[in-house]
């Protein structure tokens, strides 16, 4: 099975068979649901949603088989085209459309394309409206319209551009201190759209850039997670051409990684510390991030006397925590930067100009400021358990033989000692069980995770 329908969307691999596989039935199916949903949800007579893809090869036919779908259900389209994550959830608000739709499978393989949907905030549904959309699509509760009824396309290829100029415009972005920089810096577009983008908006940040793989043709040259281990081509690219940096982002530009000057990764988990920490020296405030991030937000916001907080994991959680608290910056340990200034979602252009303002105000190597902040290392493990296993009683055991210690149970179990944190979390779709280990070195990190691990089989019995 490689169709995963879940609350935030439905992905999975092309081809096959309907309803093991992303097909163009699949993809009218969920686009069905979703426009019958938006109908009920909305309840006015028009509607207008906004919808782009990444580059991935199968971009187009899903494109095309989504945005007619919107049509026959007698919505209005507006077509960005070839678009990123985070250009479509500007768009939607901008063009005070209903909702939108994003064609990515974000950092999963090339075979992979998914549907990621949108409220007319630009904002990724909460749960419930997730579950309306799947209940739809399994009823195939779906009315469409009449041929003079039916919805049109309105093309509109500027929204990048338009993006881009967004985020120049924000108050916290220093163009001139970054021109006056005179930085050299490669980029790694894994040949999506962000090898479009991100170039540009460095440009017109008077960068000199770099590009590598920056064809937005859909053929990724490495795995499109970014991860050290599959980054090793911009890395020798880097200290080859003597850049002060290397940029690379996943194929719908959600998420953010860094490569510094010595060719070393400056951390996916560091990109939000380092962007948070320039945000509060500006403008004071509170942060959030997922129980899976690092700790070194929370200390880099106390000492800008902020308040930080833990959300369950998911962007939709971090968002709704971040309103609640009123956070000026927020985001995920991998490298997604939620700035609300501009908007509610995670956004690697916003992540680029603030951390190289943020550079160019400290006058400092890239691995002189990843060593400035405090040093923490993950480690990232899981446990398959057998079926019959009851997972929800083994995180309550743990629950139990760990009540001493600072304890939340809002998404698994969190344990928070004072010197390192360990997080377990169930999969929803295996009997599987992650567990997150961080400390102040590896070997301690890596420790850490084993005990732990082999309290679980004890409890499993395994």
């Amino acid at each position: 099975m490689t169709l995963i329908k879940s609350i935030s969307g439905i992905r999975g691999t092309i081809g096959g068979k309907v309803g093991d596989n992303l097909t163009p039935v699949d993809a009218v199916k969920f686009a069905s649901a979703y426009g019958t949903w938006l109908k009920n949800y909305i309840g006015k007579e028009k509607l207008t949603v906004v919808v782009g893809r990444d580059a991935r090869i199968s971009g187009p036919m899903i494109h095309n088989l989504v945005v007619n779908t919107l049509i026959g259900l007698g919505i209005d389209v507006i077509d960005l085209g070839l678009s990123t994550t985070p250009t479509v959830e500007v768009a939607v608000p901008l063009e005070k459309a209903d909702g939108g739709i994003i064609l990515t499978a974000s950092h999963n393989p090339k075979q992979w394309n998914a549907l990621k949907l949108l409220n007319e905030k630009g904002e990724f549904l909460n749960g419930a409206e997730g579950e309306k959309i799947l209940a739809i699509a399994e009823a195939e509760a779906f009315n469409f319209s009449d041929v003079d009824d039916l919805g049109e396309i309105m093309i509109n290829d500027a929204y990048m551009d338009i993006h881009i100029d967004e985020v120049l415009n924000l108050p916290l972005v220093d163009i001139e201190a970054v021109k006056a920089a005179k930085f050299k810096v490669v980029v790694d577009g894994v040949n999506s759209s962000g090898g479009i983008i991100i170039p540009r908006l460095l440009e017109l940040m008077g960068v000199e850039v770099v590009e590598l793989y920056c064809e937005p043709n859909g053929h990724f040259p490495h795995n499109p997670e970014p991860l050290k281990e599959h980054l090793t081509d911009i890395s020798e690219l880097v200290v080859k051409e003597k850049a002060d940096l290397g940029i690379v982002v996943d194929p719908d530009v959600d998420r953010l990684a860094f490569i510094c000057e010595d060719g070393e990764m400056f951390g996916e988990e560091y990109t939000l510390v380092a962007c948070a920490d320039y945000v509060l020296s500006k403008t004071p405030g509170n942060t959030v991030s997922n129980m899976s991030s690092s700790r070194a937000l929370r200390d880099v916001t106390n000492l800008h006397k902020g308040s930080y907080e833990a959300s369950a994991v998911g962007e939709v959680n971090v968002v709704e925590l971040m309103k609640k608290n009123n956070a000026v910056i927020g985001g995920e340990g991998n490298g997604g930067i939620i700035y609300p200034e501009l908007h509610y979602g995670r956004d690697s252009l916003v992540g680029v100009a603030l951390f190289l303002t943020h550079l160019a105000n400290k006058k400092m190597k890239v691995s002189e400021l990843r060593a400035s902040y405090p040093q923490y290392y993950m480690s990232k493990n899981k446990i398959e358990l057998t079926p019959q296993i009851d997972v929800d009683a083994i995180l309550v055991a743990m629950t139990e033989k760990y009540k001493n210690e600072d304890i939340s149970t809002i998404d698994g179990v969190k344990i928070d000692f004072d010197e390192n944190w360990v997080h377990l979390r169930k999969s929803n779709t295996e009997p599987i069980i992650r567990i997150y280990t961080e400390a102040s070195s590896q070997e301690k990190a890596d420790a850490l995770a084993e005990r732990i691990i082999d309290e679980i089989k004890a409890i499993a019995g395994i």
